[in-house]
This record gives structure tokens, C-alpha cells and sequence, in this order.
């Protein structure tokens, strides 16, 4: 199965999951887990937006960071800038914050609402190099879509 396939079908999966739910942590927990059985990647999980920091959420993987601040590593840059962040390589990304020594390449999702505030990101790590694409990147940003009306 190719990976647009998979999301294709990942994509349906969630949104049956999440239709008529609105508890955000039950929600944010399935999609998590959703994503890293379908996709197999090293760390999938949410970190959520309270007051000047995101919060560790709902995940799948090792251990990880409990705190980001607003515009450090990927993750506050992903809130900061509002933009989905495509990072190749980790250790190139200026001040990338690192949970964990296995992660090379990360993605992450802010989740907007529709008053255009980012409440939580989804984060996705990755053993190797250059997992993440724009094939990602697109069925990702979907994804949050879905998720975001629960923090309404």
C-alpha cells in the first residue's frame, strides 16, 4: 500500500473515531494512536497550548519533553508561525529541542480553530532522515482539521 493510500485511509478511520466526540483528550489519544499504528512512526503525540507554553498531551512512543516554550524547538516554531514544519534533519533546525537522541526528522501540525488560534500541535518524529514530505504535510494538516473543532 502506498503512503497516500494509507492516509486515505487513515484520514476516513479518524474521522469515523472522532465524529459527534467532544472530549479533546479522548479524541487527541485515538488519533495518536491511529497515526502510529497505521504509519509506524517513532513518536506521534500532541502538545496542547496553555498559557506561554505547550503542554505534553496524548501519545505514542518514549518518553518525552513536558514543556516547549512559545517559538522554541519545532514544536513552538509550529505554533508561532501557525505552519506545518517539514524538518529533514533535527539536528539542522536552529534551536530544535531534543527529547530524544533517536528522533532525526520531525513533523508538526499546529491545530487551528476556526478564530484562527492554534490550541495544540501534533508532533511526529522519526528514526530516519527525511521521513516527512508534503504527501505527509497535506494529509496531516487534514487530520487537524478534524481534530481541532474539539477545542471549540
Amino acid at each position: 500500500m502506498t503512503k497516500d493510500e494509507k492516509y486515505q485511509l487513515l484520514t476516513e478511520q479518524i474521522k469515523a473515531l472522532t465524529a459527534g466526540e467532544d472530549d479533546a483528550v479522548s479524541v487527541m489519544a485515538n488519533v495518536c494512536a491511529a497515526i502510529h499504528e497505521t504509519m509506524g512512526f517513532f513518536w506521534t503525540g500532541f502538545y496542547i497550548v496553555k498559557g506561554e507554553e505547550l503542554r505534553l498531551g496524548p501519545f505514542q512512543g518514549s518518553v518525552a519533553c513536558m514543556h516547549i516554550g512559545y517559538g522554541r524547538g519545532v514544536c513552538g516554531t509550529a505554533w508561532q508561525q501557525c505552519q506545518t514544519q517539514v524538518v529533514p534533519d533535527v539536528e539542522l533546525f536552529p534551536g530544535h529541542i531534543a527529547c530524544s537522541s533517536l528522533s532525526r526528522s520531525e513533523i508538526v501540525v499546529p491545530i487551528v480553530t476556526t478564530d484562527g488560534t492554534v490550541k495544540a500541535v501534533l508532533d511526529i518524529d522519526s528514526t530516519e532522515l527525511a521521513t516527512f514530505d508534503q504527501t505527509d504535510a497535506t494529509y496531516l494538516e487534514q487530520i487537524g482539521a478534524i481534530v481541532a473543532p474539539v477545542f471549540l
